[in-house]
């Protein structure tokens, strides 16, 4: 269950404890869209993440725990993975801090995921920074972004999924 929640992670650049807490209940997968509620959001903003099509095939062959309505449940009933599963999973490869193939750790991969799409992407910094939940820092430019990119951001997460899975 660790590494389909850092395949999930990966293909939707979202933080640790978004995937960890991750509930049947926010998962459309006829439209493809995961919604986050906002109080588990940094920003307690709702986000909403459009998921590519490999992230929906892991989550079509995901079992649902009946009484667990964790995405991805761990060992304890009722209870999600661990916020340490990513981590050790990623040690166990020998990733992470002193790691002997190098120090990457989950959240690392949402760094990798901007820096594709400012050097390898044209989009823009907006669209990228939408799809990574930032906040707008300057408050006029903030009061006047009512929109959230959706379908641009789809494109790209879509653009994403295929660079990362084409090896």
């Amino acid at each position: 269950m660790s590494s389909k929640a850092l395949q999930f992670l990966i293909l939707t650049a979202t933080r640790t404890s978004e995937v960890l807490r991750s509930e049947w209940p926010e998962i459309d997968l006829d439209n493809e869209t995961w919604t986050i509620p906002a109080d588990r959001m940094k920003a307690r903003r709702e986000h909403r993440v459009p998921l590519p099509r490999k992230a929906v095939e892991l989550l079509s062959q995901l079992p649902r725990v009946k009484g667990n309505p964790y995405v991805f449940p761990g060992a304890r009933y009722g209870r999600p993975l661990s916020n340490m599963a990513m981590l050790q999973l990623m040690r166990g490869m020998g990733y992470g801090l002193d790691g002997k193939r190098g120090d990457f750790v989950p959240h690392g991969f949402r760094s990798s995921f901007r820096d594709w799409t400012g050097e390898v992407t044209s989009y823009p910094r907006d669209v990228a920074e939408m799809a990574l939940a930032h906040t707008i820092e300057n408050k006029v430019e903030a009061a006047y972004r009512r929109g959230d990119l959706f379908e641009k951001r789809r494109a790209m997460m879509q653009e994403w999924s295929d660079f990362i899975t084409s090896t």
